[in-house]
């Protein structure tokens, strides 16, 4: 699903806000490296998030996903052009398209997986969320390995700055909906183990 229609969906079931859902928030993403950030992008998202960290990965992924699509759309624009470009930045852009396609998709399946996981228990989420955390992780290496290949001197200019500007966007977001998707693991597997404590 692309990802500026996955917000729309989003943004079109949360038009009101509860100080509940916007305090839960804050809260969620005092786990991620770029707080302000977390909340600038998920606090139009309350209604839709509630109380749910599960909802609220969610809404980070598709965040994270919307960011990669453009920043791959961009980078691909770029590629089409070539003129003025060194061959060696012009390599880099090249690389750079691969990386956030590989991106993209690795996003994608991370919100297709999550969102089918409903009430899934036990060994079935481990599976499941393992999946998600695996592919979210790449999406970020992927990220930062693009923004390698615009590190050195040689490559400076605007090519550099446009395309670092858009990719450092996009893996910030990307590092908080991590941090979200392993927050919501953890604390599912807490809750696993109390119910089973429980029985015994």
């Amino acid at each position: 699903m692309d990802g500026e229609l996955i917000l729309l969906m989003y943004a079109k079931s949360s038009t009101g806000s509860s100080p509940e859902a916007a305090a839960f928030i804050k809260a969620e993403c005092r786990a991620t490296r770029y707080l302000a950030l977390c909340v600038q992008c998920l606090s139009n998202y309350t209604t839709t998030i509630q109380l749910s960290q599960r909802q609220l990965a969610q809404a980070a992924l598709s965040v994270s996903l919307a960011r990669a699509q453009a920043a791959a759309s961009f980078v691909s624009k770029l590629a089409r052009i070539k003129a003025g470009m060194k061959p060696t930045e012009y390599g880099a852009v090249r690389d750079c398209l691969e990386n956030m396609g590989d991106t993209t998709d690795q996003l994608s399946r991370s919100m297709k997986e999550l969102g089918a996981m409903g009430r899934v228990a036990g060994q079935d989420f481990d599976w499941h969320v393992s999946n998600v955390q695996t592919w979210v992780s790449a999406a970020l290496t992927n990220e930062n390995t693009c923004l390698d290949g615009f590190a050195s001197v040689e490559m400076d200019g605007n090519v550099k700055v446009a395309i670092r500007r858009r990719v450092i966007s996009c893996a910030q977001v990307t590092s908080n909906a991590l941090a979200l998707v392993n927050r919501f693991a953890a604390r599912h597997k807490a809750d696993d183990l109390l119910d089973s404590d429980k029985i015994f």
